[in-house]
């Protein structure tokens, strides 16, 4: 195809490329950019071959390369680079003023005062210019009623004075370029075309002290032919190319666009056919039927894109796990309000948000705690909860304790009920609602999440998949960018793609698009995976604040129940240890009962006989450990004391564990 173009160095080319004029397509004319049989840059495989063409999109400087011309050497520096540059004097003389400023920069500003000198003698309006006499152009001025421009000028005369003379662009001579003292940085050395042609050296004295020549190093974003993906790689690939733009107009390279880029096309580009161009092999997300047509290489009907409404929506059926679903706002089934389901009393103050006055029913006994004031539920109670509020409530179970703000729902029973946020039990909401409800209205009316079962399929599906289930939770809903695409093999089944939840690239093709049916069908209901799931509920969960905790209780201290020190007669039994009842675990709650056998006869112990004969009352069944420990060190405390007040001599007092009914 490269006939009697010029050819370039790819470096060369794409340092004199104008970006307004991208695209430009190049062909390989010589040389292979090969390792192995691929060269990979930037995650790009890349072969540039002889022949080959290449549609550059767009460039991007990345570094500059310098060249010491006096030895040769090269290396990079970066576009941030601090070192500032001076320019390096042109050896080369010019004929004419015109001549030496048609090669300077169109901002003069940039490079000025401009010095130079003659090398012969000129003189300027009565003013002798000696050959080798310096002089500084200022500025560039176009004088009323005269069509030629001047230089306004500084000349250094014989005699060492100073004058200001303007200077015809037409003036002749044999003039060359003076050393200047203006710096300048790298970035302003690659923005000019004029600054990036010429020679520069370090402005302070380094080891690289030559003429350096600069040249950009740019990172090229291409489309290889019979490619299909955008491949990105340096401009300094040791390859020649030739532009074959304008021979190349027929030739037909793909753009790869991925479902964001194809929802941001206009509207008017749909309908139109695409091809699958690559599809993301990991896991998947969706358990949907057309999925398995989305293969690399198929083509899609692309009908239309919008924004629209979907609903998340859960269920379980029989020993499955749970199965989750995209439920469109079309969705034609109709829907019953079942009673939801709470575990705890904070789930039932976040459902009092949105339903004032819920009614609820318990269906799980919950014990009260005594020194806490926390009530008792019963499986049957019917609750009314009316609202929350703080209140100060003991959290230890002994009246030493300090009471601690905790926050409750008032709920009514038979009168008013305080139960902490922070308490566990179960709950059914009490429903009277029989209405059937269409998707749309059921959202309208209600507020997400809401717990319904599918009592009327949806006509429009082969097979609806929400049939079946005793129960589903709507748990939100989001409004996605969809684009509703159909099979060139079924195009009377019509279904949406989420665009940010599938990782598929695709080509928009010249193919014709499938004849319109007049029934076209969509669907309505999308399965997918729990890895779906669990990733859209990350990105679309508020941040809710989460349940309160129970308030903190003080720990009962471990000192023994008894240590007393015991004796017989006169004989001490000081080298032995005293003896502490400790329950077993089965027996924490178990009822305190009195020992086997009776206690024995003391003497000396004055008691009237009706005492001495009554045995001790049976205690009360006792549902904490604290209870417990507390009762029985009081009990044996009593009895120690009554001991010690009625007897004169040393006794050994028997503990006994009580006994376990």
């Amino acid at each position: 195809m490269a006939g009697s173009e010029t050819s370039l160095s790819l470096q060369q080319f794409i340092a004199s490329l104008d970006q307004t004029c991208l695209p430009r397509i190049l062909q390989v004319c010589s040389g292979v950019y090969f390792q192995g049989s691929v060269y990979e840059l930037s995650g790009s495989e890349v072969c540039l071959c002889t022949g080959d063409l290449v549609k550059v999109v767009n460039i991007q400087l990345l570094s500059v390369s310098c060249e010491d011309i006096s030895n040769n050497e090269k290396f990079e520096l970066p576009l941030n680079h601090a070192g500032l540059f001076k320019l390096v004097p042109e050896k080369m003389p010019y004929n004419t003023i015109e001549e030496m400023l048609s090669l300077r920069p169109e901002a003069l500003e940039v490079c000025l005062p401009f010095s130079f000198t003659s090398k012969c003698e000129l003189t300027f309006q009565n003013f002798t210019l000696g050959a080798g006499k310096i002089v500084t152009m200022l500025s560039i001025e176009q004088q009323e009623g005269v069509k030629e421009k001047h230089i306004r000028c500084h000349l250094h005369g014989q005699q060492g004075q100073l004058a200001e003379v303007l200077v015809p662009f037409s003036c002749r001579g044999e003039f060359y370029e003076c050393e200047s003292d203006n710096t300048y940085t790298l970035q302003e050395i690659m923005s000019s075309p004029y600054l990036c042609s010429r020679y520069f050296c370090f402005s302070k004295i380094t080891k690289k002290g030559g003429p350096l020549v600069f040249s950009p190093i740019y990172q090229v974003q291409a489309i290889m032919h019979l490619r299909k993906n955008i491949v990105t790689f340096p401009s300094s690939l040791e390859v020649d190319v030739v532009d074959v733009t304008l021979q190349s107009q027929d030739v037909n390279f793909v753009t790869p666009l991925t479902l964001p880029e194809v929802f941001a096309k206009s509207d008017g580009a749909f309908p139109t056919m695409a091809e699958i161009l690559e599809i993301h092999e990991g896991k998947p997300m969706f358990c949907c039927t057309w999925l398995t047509e989305l293969r690399k290489g198929h083509h899609l009907a692309l009908l239309k894109r919008g924004s629209s409404t979907i609903f998340l929506a859960s269920g379980q059926k029989g020993r499955k796990g749970r199965q989750y679903f995209l439920v469109s706002p079309s969705y034609s089934g109709r829907l019953k309000r079942k009673p939801r389901e709470f575990d705890s009393v904070y789930e039932l103050y976040v459902a009092l948000i949105h339903t004032p006055f819920l009614k609820v029913s318990v269906t799980r006994h919950s014990e009260g705690l005594e020194g806490e004031e926390i009530p008792a539920l019963s499986v049957g109670d019917q609750l009314e909860v009316l609202r929350c509020q703080k209140i100060h409530m003991p959290c230890g179970g002994t009246s030493q304790e300090k009471n601690q703000i905790v926050e409750v729902l008032v709920c009514r029973r038979l009168q008013e009920l305080h139960l902490p946020l922070y308490m566990q039990s179960h709950f059914v909401e009490k429903l009277t609602d029989k209405k059937k409800y269409s998707l749309t209205d059921l959202c309208k009316c209600f507020t997400l999440p809401l717990d319904i079962k599918v009592v009327g399929r949806d006509a429009g599906l082969e097979m609806d998949p929400l049939v079946g289930f005793s129960s589903l939770r709507l748990e939100e809903a989001v409004v996605e960018p969809m684009i509703q695409a159909s099979l060139p093999a079924k195009p009377e089944m019509c279904f949406e793609i989420p665009s940010r939840w599938f990782n598929m690239s695709l080509s928009f093709i010249d193919d014709p698009l499938p004849l319109a049916q007049q029934d076209c069908h969509l669907e309505t209901v999308t399965e997918v995976t729990d890895s779906f799931y669990h990733e859209f509920r990350k990105l679309t969960t508020s941040d809710e604040t989460p349940p309160p905790r129970p308030p903190k209780r003080k720990s009962v201290s471990s000192k023994p129940l008894l240590g007393l020190q015991p004796t017989l007669g006169s004989k001490s039994l000081s080298g032995s240890k005293p003896f502490i009842a400790t329950p077993s675990p089965s027996e924490l709650d178990a009822p305190c009962l009195p020992p086997k056998s009776p206690l024995p006869q003391l003497t000396g112990l004055s008691l009237d006989s009706k005492t001495a004969q009554r045995p001790p009352a049976p205690l009360p069944v006792v549902s904490t450990f604290t209870s417990y420990i507390l009762k029985t060190k009081n009990r044996l405390m009593a009895l120690k004391n009554r001991l010690h007040t009625a007897c004169s001599c040393d006794i050994w007092v028997m503990c006994h564990k009580p006994e376990v009914p």
